[in-house]
């Protein structure tokens, strides 16, 4: 009994990975995980039963969280744009314009997939989009398995960082920051991700040039003044839509839930002015919006509960111990966590990871002095390798599901690997060079308490006048009416 009382704690955090394991359903798994334990504490008299009657007002704070209203709005923004037709729109007008070049496809694949992240933040809506419109246009075309699968589910994940990611405002409230801080900080390294792609396609087209040719003369279809006029139509709308959403919230104008539903609207208008909006597609925009949106706010609530009790048996304070001791300062402990969360991207989704990890672990980071904005972004670029872990990646599955059978599932995995170890570098790079992140967010000047005076004003010398019995008083004036 004394050894379960001393070591509760991770004793429960292992029942909870346990849970997880096993393959119960994640938001019932971590409430039920902190209701039994927190049983357990009132047993061995750890915890006072009064502490459960924190738990309503913790769930009906989430409830009137704004912040989190972002996601609803940004969800319902993202699958309207891409049931509307503008994926297969942008895909065709940028796959003419990098068309005579080797590798073109792949290219404007991955610059509609930054295009559709900058719109949209859901990565499932990207990655099934892609693989509908572009991989049998690849394939046709002689692109390698390998290389047309791996670019389209690296494409979908950078709805995962480039904002308005949906990942980054949950991580934002959980660390207690900005959205708007948090989307700055993130831009940066969500375009070099872009590029780090861009690059990769590159000299793959160097080394293998028959796995990434041009398109044919006759697949260009556009030329001269028609494909400039493809491109004002397709481009120009989408583009003004992300200087809108993420414009505003980046000088301040409108918060990120703000953002969101004019998103919303502006994502509807281009949907009517292309018409393609009707009842059926709103539907399911509806439906698909509340069941994203149900499916976090379960987990949150479920890690509340795990996080009360957590907390009351001091598990906070075990991780805290657990990690500060760790050999190498800030150094040892981001090596540690990016390790950590790079396993446990194999098993669990980045909202859970998000729900569940990241409230343990911001502590502990701002008690070493690391700033949370970079440190929230370097969490994102890290679960954002999540999406494509072989065998589990969540974006693996969404491509299998709309793949032809001709693309074997090895095809897929293979493909996704070298995307992986690129984002790996892109976790090394924020590491590297904080600036990547700190450098566009605006920094709160700092202030030296120890230089702030307060002067205190004289007292006139004929004010003592106004106070009956108050001549020779040494005290300034109070302020108020004077007597009468």
């Amino acid at each position: 009994m004394e050894l379960l009382t001393a070591y509760l704690a991770p004793v429960m955090f292992a029942c909870l990975v346990l849970l997880l394991l096993v393959g119960y359903p994640v938001a019932f798994a971590v409430g039920a995980n902190g209701l039994l334990f927190g049983a357990v504490g009132i047993w061995l008299g750890l915890i006072e039963p009064s502490l459960f009657q924190a738990l309503p007002e913790r769930v009906f704070g989430i409830m009137f969280n704004e912040t989190l209203l972002a996601i609803p709005f940004f969800t319902f923004m993202g699958l309207i744009l891409e049931r509307s037709g503008m994926a297969e729109e942008l895909l065709d007008t940028i796959g003419q314009l990098f068309g005579p070049v080797r590798g073109g496809l792949a290219y404007a694949v991955i610059l509609v997939g930054g295009l559709l992240a900058a719109t949209t933040g859901v990565v499932a809506a990207s990655v099934i989009s892609m693989g509908l419109i572009s991989l049998p246009i690849m394939l046709r075309y002689g692109y390698d398995k390998r290389l047309a699968t791996g670019v389209i589910a690296a494409s979908g994940t950078l709805a995962q960082i480039i904002p308005p990611s949906l990942v980054l405002i949950v991580l934002a409230d959980q660390m207690g920051r900005s959205v708007g801080d948090m989307y700055a900080g993130a831009l940066v390294p969500g375009l070099l991700l872009v590029v780090l792609y861009m690059a990769y396609v590159f000299f793959h087209s160097l080394w293998k040039p028959a796995a990434a040719p041009p398109l044919p003369p006759e697949a260009r279809t556009l030329r001269g003044g028609a494909l400039l006029l493809k491109v004002m139509t397709s481009l120009v709308p989408p583009l003004v839509l992300i200087f809108l959403v993420l414009g505003t919230i980046f000088i301040g104008l409108a918060t990120p839930t703000e953002g969101g539903a004019m998103g919303a609207v502006g994502a509807l208008l281009l949907a009517l002015g292309r018409r393609r909006l009707s009842l059926p597609l709103l539907k399911q925009a509806m439906d698909k919006t509340a069941k994203l949106t149900c499916f976090a706010i379960f987990i949150l609530v479920g890690a509340t509960v795990f996080g009360l009790v957590f907390r009351a048996v001091n598990g906070d304070v075990w991780v805290e111990h657990l990690l500060l001791d760790l050999p190498g300062g800030q150094l040892g402990f981001l090596i540690v966590v990016n390790l950590m969360v790079f396993v446990l991207a194999f098993f669990l989704d980045f909202f859970e990871l998000a729900f569940i990890i990241v409230p343990l672990l911001a502590p502990v980071a701002d008690k070493l002095g690391i700033d949370l904005i970079w440190f929230g972004v370097l969490l994102a670029v890290n679960m954002q390798t999540s999406f494509m872990h072989p065998p589990f990646g969540f974006a693996l599955f969404y491509l299998r599901s709309v793949a032809s059978k001709d693309v074997r599932t090895g095809d897929i995995y293979r493909g996704a690997i070298p995307f992986v170890l690129l984002q790996l570098v892109m976790v090394a790079l924020v590491i590297a060079f904080p600036r990547l992140v700190t450098g566009n967010v605006h920094q709160a000047k700092a202030v030296d308490l120890s230089k702030i005076r307060i002067e205190v004003p004289q007292q006139a010398d004929d004010a003592s006048s106004a106070y009956p019995g108050a001549a020779g008083a040494a005290s300034p004036a109070l302020p108020g009416p004077a007597n009468p």
